[in-house]
């Protein structure tokens, strides 16, 4: 599985121009699932997710979890995380997950993220999405597992 994390001011996905869900302060998180991927990478990454110090302190140092900072969470499912450009330049998408994998690896992401306390809402698996992104810093956070 490969996030990529951005800490936001405000978030949100639309798709077929209705919101699906929208945050404040928080965290937008783009999810790729790869081939191989299953129950412990969605542990692994919905923990450090949850409990990453990237919201600043009183003091102007990144020490606050999206957790300390009372923040919420939106996770968009993303296939092209696993995009490879090394030849041509049409990138190949053979090392995503195909749908009926990834799709409950996002949902399952989803619930283990709430589990450890960061409300979460989700984009529409498989949809086209309009996000709108306010990244605060900006700070963005590349993880994998």
């Amino acid at each position: 599985m490969r996030i990529l994390i951005q800490r936001v001011a405000k978030a949100s996905v639309v798709v077929e121009g209705q919101t699906v869900s929208s945050i404040g302060k928080g965290l937008l998180i783009l999810l790729g699932v790869g081939h191989g991927d299953g129950e412990e990478q969605a542990q692994f990454l919905a923990e450090k997710t949850a409990n990453l110090r990237i919201f600043e302190d009183e003091g102007g140092k990144t020490n606050l979890s999206v957790l300390d900072v009372k923040g919420e969470a939106i996770v968009v499912s993303q296939f092209t995380l696993y995009a490879d450009t090394r030849k041509g330049r049409r990138p190949s998408f053979l090392d995503a997950a195909l749908p009926d994998v990834a799709e409950p690896l996002v949902n399952r992401f989803i619930e283990l993220l709430r589990s450890h306390g960061v409300p979460t809402q989700g984009g529409r698996f498989g949809a086209h999405m309009e996000v709108e992104i306010h990244n605060d810093g900006p700070v963005t956070i590349w993880l994998e597992k």
